[in-house]
């Protein structure tokens, strides 16, 4: 086992069969986590980015069942800000606290149509700040002009690539049409985010290994992955919460495999687990986004219930954050944290 995750240090290359086996050894997390530590310090660095996440509307057509955003949850108040209210917000985080890059996140809100989400990519694009989109599945032509617009970065998660898994649990959703949009997103000539939930109902650790090797087939910029929270008022708001330790392995060995990648230390971590996002930081994470949604409409955007620092204003979590950082030796990165891509083996 040890000469597994040597291998995987040395070559950022492991078999499914590999990968299942260390997944499968409990025993081992920390001599894999310290592994991803290394290869993240020599691939990109001690700094950490910090990207300010503006969640802009919790308005979403889809339903899928562990997503307390999910069409058919009556119980959540809805709310969408508007073009000069999200403008404000990236203005506040790049202007006052000194943010590089602006994250703008949804649920599939069909209001913002095309147009108007490339004259909100044009407006924030003034800030001087990389953006990134996280608005669900569009067309190619869509991801184009987000581009064009000059949209950086675009995230859409797999969240699984076991195909009867993912549409048991994303109903009137295709898994082919998720990945195709992966494909487009690539082709736009934006960079490449996705990710996974750890600990769904009925996943596997076989399933989780394909994920892993899923992402160093699509050569993703970014990835993210975080514990399964079940949300109360969803169809699996019954089922077993999902493994930290398991997800930190995940994400240990997501950066083993694609040393130079960004990895954010989630917010579902730190939810989950005391230190969540710190012992993700020493684990193989690079990047951290601080929430710079209004206090009023953030506790409404409550993908699982619990999210860290809902009620926190943005500029005590981001003193928080820095505090964390400085903690364990690490920095605040002052670009606007591209993915850098290193020859390597």
């Amino acid at each position: 086992m040890l000469s597994l995750i040597e291998k995987a240090e040395d070559k950022h290359v492991l078999s499914r069969d590999e990968l299942i086996c260390l997944l499968s050894e409990v025993s081992l997390l920390p001599e894999i986590c310290a592994a991803a530590d290394r290869v993240r310090q020599k691939y990109v660095g001690d700094g950490i980015h910090l990207r300010g996440l503006i969640e802009f509307s919790n308005i979403c057509k889809n339903n899928c069942c562990y997503c307390g955003l999910r069409r058919d949850n009556v119980k959540i108040h809805r709310y969408r800000l508007d073009e000069d209210a999200i403008f404000k917000l990236a203005e506040y985080a790049v202007t006052q606290m000194g943010l590089k890059t602006i994250v703008l996140q949804s649920g599939e809100d069909m209001w913002f149509d095309c147009q108007k989400m490339c004259a909100l990519i044009r407006r924030i694009k003034t800030l001087d700040a990389a953006l990134t989109l996280s608005v669900g599945e569009k067309s190619a032509e869509e991801y184009q002009a987000y581009k064009d617009a000059g949209c950086d970065r675009f995230l859409l998660r797999i969240e699984t690539t076991d195909k009867i898994l993912y549409e048991r649990h994303d109903p009137g959703m295709s898994w082919a049409r998720r990945r195709k949009c992966l494909d487009d997103i690539s082709r736009s000539g934006m960079e490449v985010g996705s990710g996974c939930l750890v600990g769904l109902p009925g996943q596997t650790l076989e399933s989780l290994a394909d994920d892993i090797l899923f992402f160093k087939q699509i050569k993703a910029d970014m990835i993210g992955i975080g514990p399964f929270i079940p949300h109360p008022d969803t169809p699996l708001g019954n089922a077993e919460k999902g493994n930290f330790d398991l997800a930190l392995k995940v994400m240990a060995l997501t950066r083993l495999l694609l040393p130079d990648i960004n990895i954010p230390a989630t917010t579902a971590m730190e939810t989950l687990a005391p230190n969540g996002q710190i012992r993700a930081l020493q684990a193989g994470a690079n990047v951290i986004m601080p929430n710079v949604t209004l206090n009023e409409c953030r506790k409404y955007y409550e993908l699982y219930p619990g999210k860290s620092a809902t009620n926190c204003a943005a500029d005590n979590t981001l003193a928080q954050l820095r505090a964390k950082i400085a903690a364990i030796g690490r920095y605040v990165a002052t670009d606007k944290g591209f993915h850098q891509k290193v020859k390597h083996i």
